[in-house]
């Protein structure tokens, strides 16, 4: 929480600069960009509630280093508005599965966004 009391989300303000970024340089809206994510599957972001007050976020995508897919972009927004309305919450533990953190994200779901040819195919493959 903030001084003034209000809940606050480094991760949530910026999914929301992405996509408001996405947005305005390519035209996108933000439903549009998830389906995008959603055509690059793999991996999940899962989140652990615990009663003590601290949740543990997982980034589980070891195949790939835990890099991002397009549907863990995905599952991380669902996560963090999960936490955003979590009242016990006090607390988050972020981690990566089998031993490594993270390696990034699957360029080929960001190409897939920002690429028009590649935009293009991916509507049309559907």
């Amino acid at each position: 929480k903030d001084v003034s009391g209000n809940k606050t989300s480094l991760i949530s303000g910026l999914l929301q600069i992405q996509s408001s970024l996405y947005t305005s340089v390519h035209g996108f809206n933000q439903e549009e960009i998830r389906e995008k994510l959603l055509a690059f599957p793999g991996g999940s972001i899962d989140l652990l509630k615990q009663d003590s007050g601290i949740a543990v976020l997982t980034i589980n995508n070891p195949s790939r280093m835990n890099a991002f897919s397009g549907s863990m972009m995905v599952d991380l927004e669902e996560q963090v508005n999960q936490l955003e309305n979590w009242t016990e919450g006090k607390g988050l533990i972020v981690q990566g599965a089998a031993e490594t953190f993270c390696s990034g994200s699957d360029l080929n779901a960001v190409r897939a966004i920002s690429n028009p040819q590649v935009r293009n195919f991916v509507i049309r493959s559907e």
